[in-house]
């Protein structure tokens, strides 16, 4: 638990963004997830997913994220493992190849989280509970939607994925499918359980009586 306080405090220091914060608590959430179903520390897999663009918001181009942020990493008395992990998830720019299932879990799970959190944010309630893997479905085919989802890159991260950890048998749907569930099961935390519907509504409400 010490750990993760830390690393809340490491995200609170760094990133100010709603938006950026969300991200960053489902990708830990995935990972949770996922740790729990192939047999490794959770607490673990969870502080990499909620640490790993913690310097996006001061770093944010791919010239210095995460290189950067490894560096203040270290300052800060994080270990060389998590670090690892990190740059892993941009080989391109750091040289740091993925080689352990933490590694492939978090490319695979970063992404596609975004996909699940635009769904889930046009829909009128809000609410994370009411997103089905149909309504998923059909938003990655428009290509409009979410944009910034690079669908070819998930698709092959999944890939890698699968084969470092499932041996082949986890497919995209199964793995989106499971990224789901992982954020219903965060709801409150990501506040997606229907509280920004009702403040919409609220701030409606003070606008008509105005």
């Amino acid at each position: 638990m010490k750990r993760r306080e830390e690393a809340w405090v490491l995200v609170c220091d760094f990133v100010q963004d709603v938006g950026l914060r969300r991200h960053m608590l489902a990708v830990a959430a995935t990972m949770r997830w996922y740790a729990a179903r192939l047999g490794h520390d959770p607490d673990n897999w969870e502080v990499v997913g909620l640490i790993h663009d913690f310097d996006w918001e001061i770093h944010p181009d791919l010239d210095q994220h995460p290189m950067e942020g490894a560096g203040i990493l270290r300052g800060r008395g994080w270990d060389e493992e998590t670090i690892r992990t990190i740059l892993s998830h941009y080989t391109a720019g750091t040289g740091v190849e993925r080689e352990k299932p933490i590694d492939f879990a978090l490319l695979a799970c970063d992404e596609v989280t975004g996909l699940v959190i635009a769904t889930t944010l046009v829909r009128p309630s809000k609410n994370i509970a009411d997103v089905e893997l149909s309504s998923l479905r059909k938003k990655w085919k428009d290509r409009r939607f979410a944009a910034g989802v690079d669908r070819e890159h998930v698709e092959q991260v999944t890939a890698d994925f699968s084969q470092a950890c499932f041996d082949g048998r986890l497919d995209l749907w199964q793995h989106i499918g499971n990224v789901l569930e992982a954020m219903q099961g965060a709801a409150e935390l990501l506040e997606l359980d229907g509280r920004l519907a009702r403040s919409d509504q609220h701030i409606l409400e003070l606008r008509d009586a105005g």
